[in-house]
């Protein structure tokens, strides 16, 4: 269940502290989740928000239980939730998906909130599938989208999920071109070769934020 760009989260850090808030995206199977281990790995905070969608519904939730009693059939026999249940209640109904996203929207950006209030200084980065439907990046001190070729991010979904090309194709074209992507964000990671070159390209955008931070710090 993909989370889509949750709206604004006042930036407010606390007194004598600075953080560069940094928006991570880009398209199903692109490889963000790998540029996102190697900030991390790096130093950077990051907040993904598949996770905290994950987080906000598990068993024993308030979240789960406000979806249970809106449709019980979505509810798996052991009390967790059944995602291919939700996900077929929800995918073409937009009235179902409405009151969804009302469930889970405000609990995944109290939480990423939370978060970010708690980090320490430095790079806290928002790990986004679709950061550019909504307006999140507007508030954000950088953006960094992860841009793959196609046939590529097609290979590694179908690998991974184990699903048709057909489900990674309808997935896809519901996101952004990631050619606008390109033009939004500040800084590209090119994931066109293999793990030893996003690490080293995504080594670079990282020394990039830092400096981008240290310009923020001088300014504070």
């Amino acid at each position: 269940m993909a989370y889509p760009g949750y709206p604004p989260i006042p930036y407010e850090p606390a007194s004598g502290m600075v953080k560069l808030r940094v928006g991570l995206t880009g398209g199903i199977g692109s490889g963000k989740s790998a540029v996102a281990a190697v900030f991390a790995e790096l130093g950077a905070t990051v907040i993904d928000a598949d996770v905290l969608a994950r987080e906000v519904v598990a068993p024993g939730s308030d979240g789960l239980r406000e979806i249970g009693a809106l449709w019980p059939q979505a509810i798996a026999a052991g009390g967790g939730l059944d995602r291919p249940a939700l996900a077929a209640i929800v995918f073409a109904d937009e009235p179902a998906r409405a009151r969804l996203n009302a469930i889970t929207h405000p609990r995944v950006r109290a939480r990423a909130a939370e978060i970010e209030r708690e980090a320490p200084d430095g790079l806290v980065v928002h790990v986004i599938p679709l950061l550019f439907e909504g307006d999140y990046w507007r508030t954000c001190d950088k953006t960094v989208v992860v841009i793959a070729p196609a046939a590529a991010r097609i290979a590694r979904v179908i690998a991974r999920d184990a699903t048709e090309r057909e489900a990674v194709e309808r997935r896809m074209a519901a996101q952004i071109d990631p050619e606008l992507a390109r033009t939004r964000a500040d800084y590209v990671v090119e994931n066109d070769g293999d793990l030893g070159a996003l690490r080293e390209t995504s080594t670079r955008v990282y020394d990039a934020l830092l400096h981008d931070l240290a310009v923020k710090e001088n300014r504070a």
